[in-house]
């Protein structure tokens, strides 16, 4: 399939933006030694990598308030419930952001297909890797926060990240279904860059359907404030 130039330049530049985004972020955590939650140290530049330097406004606005790195649980309660529930978004966003990157490759290379459609297995593997990863970002969350062993962090984790996972994931995948069968007729792959910029906006996407469902699981005490 032929693709138009201009296409392809916008997903090239957004693809290295957003990879510059995310060694911005990437570079001032771990340089500057920043003081936060251990697992936002990963979440804040793989949300880079879809958000581009959106996330880094976000980073610095959310993550660097004044004297973040000391504030008290009072305090943090005290910010902007609906930069909680970005955070809390953005950490969905991670797991599925980087099992949607594997996943995606591996159908690729495997050249697995449902009917003819390579769409189908991608939905499933992507699922798949992406709630795991998600359990274990959420479980690396939740249980310090309330000292909670293995076996009842895990739980925890599955009920805080399941629903909104699956949120996130819908409008992804819906976006995914308009590229294949819509816009490009299932001959758009992952060796394009178009493919990744498509999926950028994907995510970006799964990130406004997975907003509702996380403002309702935080507010509810199922998922923990970020």
């Amino acid at each position: 399939m032929k693709l138009p130039i201009w296409l392809v330049d916008l997903s090239i530049a957004a693809l290295l933006i957003a990879l510059a985004s995310a060694l911005v972020i990437l570079l001032d955590i771990f340089l500057k030694k920043r003081q936060m939650m251990s697992v936002m140290k990963w979440v804040w530049p793989v949300t880079a990598l879809y958000m581009g330097p959106f996330a880094i406004w976000a980073y610095r606005a959310m993550q660097l308030a004044p004297d973040a790195s000391q504030q008290s649980h009072q305090k943090k309660m005290q910010q902007p419930f609906w930069q909680i529930v970005f955070k809390g978004v953005t950490h969905c966003g991670a797991g599925c952001t980087l099992g949607d990157i594997v996943g995606e490759w591996a159908i690729f290379w495997m050249g697995t297909t449902i009917a003819g459609i390579a769409l189908w297995p991608e939905y499933i593997v992507d699922y798949v890797l992406a709630y795991v990863l998600g359990i274990i970002f959420q479980y690396f969350a939740i249980a310090p926060m309330r000292h909670l062993g293995l076996k009842d962090g895990v739980i925890a984790a599955i009920k805080a990240d399941t629903l909104s996972l699956t949120a996130f994931e819908v409008g992804l995948f819906g976006w995914m279904a308009l590229t294949s069968f819509v816009f490009f007729h299932h001959q758009l792959y992952p060796d394009s860059p178009v493919y990744w910029f498509m999926m950028q906006i994907g995510m970006v996407i799964g990130f406004a359907t997975s907003y509702p469902m996380n403002w309702w699981l935080i507010s509810s005490g199922i998922k923990e404030k970020m």
